[in-house]
């Protein structure tokens, strides 16, 4: 953390807002032991800072239409600087991926892609996935189901 305190109370206001982002800046305040114009201070802090880089709802996946998901390794013909760079701006672009990651080891990247079934999977990867220039290979694993997710940084 740049540019704020980095205590026990900033850290402690973060764990909070990570379990509810919806709370107000009361119910935090009491949450960490502040009063209200104290913590929101220290909430504006951590958001100028970038450590607080948005809100969002989590949305279940599954009660939207899209169950499956699909980890995807991908290896590239030439792990030059531009090629990697050419692969991100092009899976920044797809919808379906939900995370990207630039990896060691065998892979070059691997990808989390969600979607309603294996049809659409199919799709993706004929229409998008394998039409990439630069992509040596694909290697693709079904999730059977989470036994954890959490977005909740241990902090």
């Amino acid at each position: 953390m740049t540019n704020i305190q980095n205590d026990a109370l900033d850290r402690r206001i973060l764990r909070a807002l990570q379990e509810d982002g919806r709370m107000t800046v009361q119910a935090l305040a009491d949450r960490v032991g502040l009063s209200p114009s104290p913590c929101l201070r220290r909430v504006r802090q951590l958001e100028k800072a970038g450590v607080i880089s948005g809100y969002s709802a989590n949305i279940d996946q599954k009660a939207v239409g899209l169950p499956v998901s699909v980890f995807v390794s991908i290896k590239l013909e030439r792990q030059r600087a531009g090629n990697l760079d050419a692969f991100g701006v092009a899976i920044s672009q797809w919808p379906e991926v939900m995370e990207c990651y630039l990896m060691t080891g065998q892979f070059d990247f691997l990808l989390r892609v969600v979607c309603a079934d294996l049809e659409a999977y199919e799709q993706f990867l004929r229409n998008k996935l394998t039409q990439l220039d630069g992509v040596a290979s694909i290697e693709s694993s079904f999730s059977l189901g989470a036994v954890k997710f959490s977005r909740v940084l241990p902090i």
